[in-house]
């Protein structure tokens, strides 16, 4: 079994709507929003943006750089995860 590739976040700059801002993710989650943006016929900075937007309209938005993680796990497995309720 190979070992994941672990590494510790780094930062990315990024644009949305215009704005400059970073975000810290680790390499393996920037290779996969590279390459959804790609499949989706997208920039990076366009899929931050949209992801970015859905993230506000959450009852509890998570940060940024977190909802791009759970963004990317659900995108993924094909389309959204309903979450058990509590």
């Amino acid at each position: 079994m190979d070992t994941p590739p672990y590494h510790p976040p780094k930062k990315y700059s990024v644009r949305i709507e215009g704005h400059r801002t970073s975000i810290s993710l680790e390499p393996v989650f920037w290779e996969m929003l590279s390459t959804a943006a790609a499949v989706r016929g997208q920039s990076i900075n366009a899929l931050v943006a949209e992801i970015d937007a859905e993230r506000i309209r959450a009852e509890t938005p998570p940060g940024l750089a977190g909802a791009i993680r759970i963004w990317l796990i659900t995108y993924e497995k094909g389309g959204w995860i309903t979450p058990a309720a509590p």
